[in-house]
């Protein structure tokens, strides 16, 4: 079976020879029916069967989808694959990549990296779905206060965290799947208008459809004009999509943490 259409995706009896392949799809042959409106019948099945082998590789940026959509909500305990597959149901959803990096604990919140580990942990259990990770550089910095006007300017010290390495390599990835054929169509989870250079050469140089599923209040306007379609992830599709509060895995069973 063409890699362009995963064993998951359903073929009517009927169509002998529909494949699909690196330069499109093609009919080998529908057998004679009956009547003119069983043919008719026979052609828009498997038009629809197009419609819903459409094969879609998501790249999520983890980073710009918890800040953006999950943060601070009850649904941080989000199945990618589910909240995808709600979302593109007229795609395949073959591949799913997700991009992150490994978080430090930090005085106020030490059990940070826990959660994460558990979260990536239950990821893991999701079928057609990779971790690619980065790194985090956390260090002290002195900002400025906002103060009012005519008032003496104040210094604090600060932690700033600053991911490293995912959106590189999620740029990477998008661009060399593009590159060997392996989806139609890419969605890329994510608001970053760094992304942008990526996603004009897989659409104008590659030929491929990219659009976007927006986790953040607002659309990048400089990713709009590039992209083919945009949705917004919200509260309702999120809360249909949460892993079941207890999982098992190849080492045992772990459960969502209480916090969340």
């Amino acid at each position: 079976m063409s890699r362009f259409c995963p064993e998951n995706c359903p073929r009517p009896v009927f169509l002998l020879a529909l494949t699909k392949g690196e330069r499109g799809v093609s009919f080998g042959h529908i057998p004679p029916v009956a009547s003119v409106a069983g043919r008719e019948a026979a052609l828009w099945a498997a038009f629809a069967f197009l419609e819903t082998c459409i094969v879609t590789n998501v790249y999520i940026d983890g980073f710009n989808f918890y800040y953006g959509a999950l943060k601070k909500t009850p649904y941080r305990w989000v199945n990618v694959r589910t909240l995808c597959e709600l979302l593109l149901s007229k795609n395949t959803v073959a591949e799913i990549k997700y991009f992150t990096a490994l978080v430090s604990a930090r005085p106020n919140d030490p059990d940070q990296p826990t959660r994460q580990q558990l979260y990536l942990r239950a990821l893991r259990t999701v079928p057609g779905v990779s971790i690619h990770l980065g790194h985090f550089l956390s260090h002290e910095v002195t900002m400025a206060l906002a103060v009012r006007p005519g008032q003496p300017q104040q210094y604090v010290r600060v932690i700033k965290t600053e991911e490293k390495g995912s959106d590189v390599n999620l740029a990477t990835h998008l661009l060399h799947d593009a590159h060997m054929g392996r989806f139609e169509v890419a969605v890329v989870v994510s608001n970053d208008s760094d992304l942008l250079e990526p996603i004009k050469i897989v659409r104008e140089q590659l030929g491929k459809k990219v659009g976007i599923l927006n986790p953040q209040k607002n659309p990048s306007r400089a990713l709009l004009p590039h992209i083919d379609f945009i949705k917004q992830i919200r509260g309702g599709v999120l809360g249909a999509s949460q892993l079941p509060a207890t999982l098992t895995d190849a080492t045992g069973t772990f459960t969502k943490p209480a916090a969340w």
